[in-house]
């Protein structure tokens, strides 16, 4: 007689979820590298967000889903008023972070942008630092903060390194989700069993596609996904501390689990395991690694697999400045993922398709000799048909070594080249730029101009009195650390 019953026998929970759990509840983080950059990180991302608020697509998402509403310790939303509950001010601080495309960037075989978790982190952190403090109890410090951003741009950038979600049409903000549940989750003082739990339902969830990032349809919804994804960290992590029961084959569950259902069948670029399966590869241990080698968008805020191209542009702009009519043809030479994903011929449909393609963001320096987010806006790009006219003479080629060099972990170059050809028979060098600004291999080159973008862009929101405070804030590490939360976002307050 055929048995068509499934084996009922509870799993453990899946050993990736028992390593990041493992990491955030038991790791020391001990590298100064790490803790000086998680400040950098944290100032131009706070700036970032300020920056955004300058544009009313952005801010049209902000504030409580019902108007009025009251929150006792509600968490604040930077450059605004709002006291909103954590999980809506998670999605709020997000859209406000990742919608200028200016913060910072992971490029592997998975890409994304770890400062992106930081919207569900200062979201919790503020609510319960003010909690304390009503409970009489010790407040947050910001040192709680910067410790919950390495871990989780750690646990973000590590899964990425080797494991490729957008082959299989997924959108990296997959990991944003999984890390903030990770670091919000410990935040709020789960125990081992409750962040696994919070972990596995990271999982369970459907995930995004990425359509919303490419031609034709990349439109405004990749500026408010990471909101999107840290705020339901959030949610999670709170389902899972009302006691929740998690799924524990969540990722390796046949036919049912993530493996079988999103990622192992027709995704032929992952690395096989000796029983056949493609499953995720962690290929270093969990540490402070991707704080210490994350890059800053200094300079554009564009796309970054075109960030050196955007810096070769510029470096031509005086060249050709006067001789845009005479161009014949532009040349970018550039690595696998770029022409992947950002390469786009004819129409540009709005902001978010514009600071997603190659050759605008080429176009628009070699022309104007800067790129700038209002050079996205409708308005500019209708004003300037010649931007689209110079798009047209573009040809993108592969350069096999930079596509390697990307990859390679003591080098991870995003390298692009640009040459300019004439009518007449003449043309430009090539310049060629291998590693961008705000690179590791540039970080003290960078940091000056990070402060400058910092201050600049606190400038767009605040009196010059209380943008020079909130500077002084970040210049000692020691202070900052011990800052208490809510104290620290006082100062970003309306």
């Amino acid at each position: 007689m055929t048995d068509n019953s499934d084996k009922n026998e509870r799993p453990e929970f899946d050993e990736v979820l028992q390593t990041i759990a493992d990491y955030v509840l038991d790791y020391a983080i001990d590298s100064a590298e790490a803790w000086r950059t998680a400040r950098y990180c944290l100032m131009d991302t706070l700036g970032c967000g300020l920056l955004a608020l300058r544009f009313p697509e952005c801010a049209k998402h902000l504030g409580p889903i019902v108007e009025g509403t009251v929150v006792p310790h509600g968490a604040r939303v930077p450059g605004t008023s709002f006291r909103l509950d954590p999980v809506k001010a998670a999605w709020d601080i997000g859209c406000t972070i990742r919608w200028l495309d200016y913060n910072d960037t992971w490029l592997a075989a998975e890409w994304g942008h770890p400062s992106d978790n930081l919207g569900g982190i200062l979201a919790v952190a503020d609510h319960l630092s003010q909690r304390r403090v009503a409970q009489g109890q010790a407040p947050l410090t910001m040192r709680s903060v910067l410790e919950a951003m390495i871990m989780a741009h750690e646990i973000q950038g590590i899964l990425a390194l080797e494991n490729s979600f957008n082959r299989v049409g997924l959108d990296h903000v997959v990991l944003v989700k999984v890390a903030s549940t990770a670091v919000t989750a410990k935040l709020m003082g789960a125990r081992r069993e409750e962040l696994l739990s919070a972990l596995s339902h990271a999982w369970v969830d459907g995930q995004s596609l990425r359509t919303y990032r490419h031609a034709p349809n990349a439109g405004s919804r990749k500026s408010w996904a990471a909101g999107d994804a840290t705020s339901r960290a959030v949610r999670l992590a709170d389902i899972a501390l009302r006691g929740e029961m998690g799924i524990p084959g969540v990722l390796t569950a046949s036919q049912w689990g993530f493996y079988d259902v999103s990622f192992s069948k027709t995704n032929k670029d992952q690395k096989l395991k000796p029983d056949g399966e493609r499953r995720f590869t962690l290929p270093r241990s969990f540490g402070s690694y991707v704080m210490e080698n994350i890059l800053f968008k200094v300079s554009f805020p564009a796309e970054f697999h075109a960030q050196t191209a955007v810096e070769a542009a510029v470096t031509l702009h005086p060249e050709v400045q006067a001789r845009i009519e005479d161009i014949d043809k532009v040349v970018i030479t550039t690595h696998e993922s770029a022409i992947r994903i950002i390469s786009k011929q004819g129409a540009l449909a709005n902001p978010a398709d514009r600071d997603h393609c190659l050759q605008y963001m080429v176009a628009v320096p070699l022309i104007f000799g800067s790129l700038t987010a209002d050079h996205y806006e409708d308005s500019f790009h209708e004003a300037h048909p010649i931007i689209d006219d110079l798009r047209d003479k573009m040809e993108v080629v592969e350069e096999p070594r930079y596509s390697k060099e990307y990859l390679e972990p003591e080098k991870r170059s995003i390298a692009n080249a640009v040459q300019v050809f004439f009518k007449d028979g003449s043309s430009t060098e090539k310049v060629a730029v291998e590693y961008p600004i705000g690179h590791r291999r540039r970080r003290e080159e960078s940091i000056p101009l990070l402060e400058e973008k910092f201050s600049a862009n606190l400038r767009t929101r605040f009196p010059t009195h209380r943008a020079r405070q909130i500077v002084e804030s970040f210049a000692d590490h020691e202070v900052l650390e011990g800052m208490p939360v809510h104290l620290f976002m006082d100062q970003f307050v309306i």
